[in-house]
């Protein structure tokens, strides 16, 4: 099981990724949205931004996001840090339950492309 500290660098490094991503990906990561990703199996929410092409955490809460983000994920540590290292395909991974998002309509036709 993935530890917070090991959750936390991979938001880190997919923060790294969409700032240096290009084309589609850039303009999906160009929104300006709160953001909140659950980490179901450690029972905690990262919360914060993806504003400027970048993944800002703000805060690390125990349990369920507090506050509805406009942009919210979970899942599990294991698969938030396949997903960031390339190991678990992020498509398959969503239409299978394994891993939920939440945003409003525009913004998920925005953020397809990161699928």
């Amino acid at each position: 099981m993935a530890t917070m500290a090991e959750c936390r660098s991979a938001l880190d490094r997919l923060s790294d990724n969409l700032a240096a991503a290009e084309g589609d990906v850039r303009s999906a990561a160009a929104l300006d949205r709160s953001l909140s990703c659950h980490i179901k199996d450690l029972d905690i929410t990262f919360t914060g931004r993806l504003a400027d092409g970048r993944i800002r955490v703000a805060d690390t809460v125990e349990g369920p996001p507090r506050e509805k983000a406009e942009i919210r994920l979970a899942m599990t540590g294991d698969d938030l840090v396949a997903l960031v290292d390339g190991d678990l395909n992020f498509a398959k991974a969503w239409a299978s339950g394994r891993v939920r998002l939440e945003a409003g309509f525009r913004d998920l036709l925005k953020l397809r492309s990161l699928l």
